[in-house]
């Protein structure tokens, strides 16, 4: 969580009751994203529906518990946020589960909230951060190293006359040239160290079904594409943050096919 004590509700909208309050750098458990396509003025389209925070309560009609060892009579029964059918539903329990009552009020009964209760809570106040992608090191090549080509010994000419020339084809070996040495293998560049950019734009899916990722950020004043969006981590869900301005760092390449350069992210956060 990223902001002090945001609110979670019992449903996806500033309607949905309070039902408890998060601090900065509580952790949750997303479940699923909702978007809203009508939000209410000033009410955020996107939520997240998240498991409910250990040592929440919920609601259930005392009718359907058996009082003598306190299980739930129905197939199944809703668990609601408090003591009244008004009160949103945040879970069910099946037939036979064994409930814990902490107090009653009228025909309604308090009990510690099931394993799949559930809350919501606005999307622009999680922060999930990707894994930094593993960067290859750098290695440094040395150049090659020449040899020095063979020396060549210099026979001083001989008192001894020549002989008359021949027609006879001299042997290979006669006119052989001089090894000179294997000239050196051109010394290996080193790789360019990666580039790590940081950008704000705000998050949407890619228009074309061939686009290299499935989610880009984009300027609205603009109406151009930033970057497309990738990410190495498998708890990242991008998704969470459609629709949402973000501040993104990562390292920045292109995809020959397309001309907008991705990013692999390494780091990511909703702006306030």
């Amino acid at each position: 969580i990223s902001g002090d004590n945001v609110n979670i509700r019992g449903r996806a909208s500033f309607i949905g009751e309070v039902v408890g309050k998060l601090k900065k750098g509580d952790k949750v458990t997303v479940i699923e994203q909702i978007y809203l396509s009508k939000p209410r003025p000033d009410e955020p389209a996107n939520w997240a529906k998240i498991g409910m925070p250990a040592g929440k309560t919920v609601w259930v009609h005392s009718t359907y518990i058996n009082a003598t060892n306190s299980t739930v009579l129905p197939r199944r029964l809703n668990v609601r946020t408090g003591a009244g059918e008004n009160y949103s539903v945040v879970g069910q329990l099946e037939r036979g589960a064994v409930v814990k009552e902490v107090s009653r009020k009228a025909e309604w009964v308090e009990i510690e909230a099931p394993a799949n209760a559930y809350a919501f809570v606005a999307a622009k106040y999680l922060k999930q951060e990707g894994e930094a992608p593993t960067v290859p090191p750098i290695l440094s090549i040395a150049p090659a190293v020449a040899e020095p080509p063979a020396q060549v010994k210099t026979v001083p000419d001989s008192d001894t006359v020549a002989p008359p020339p021949t027609n006879e084809v001299a042997s290979a070996g006669t006119n052989a040239t001089p090894d000179l040495g294997t000239a050196p293998p051109p010394a290996a560049e080193e790789p360019l160290p990666p580039r790590i950019v940081t950008h704000e734009g705000v998050v949407r899916p890619t228009i074309s079904i061939q686009a290299p990722t499935p989610y880009e950020i984009w300027d609205p004043q603009t109406h151009t594409t930033i970057n497309y969006l990738h990410t190495t981590s498998t708890n990242l869900d991008l998704s969470l943050y459609r629709g949402l301005r973000i501040i993104v760092t990562g390292e920045e390449g292109l995809d020959e096919r397309w001309k907008t350069p991705l990013i692999t992210i390494q780091r990511i956060q909703v702006v306030e």
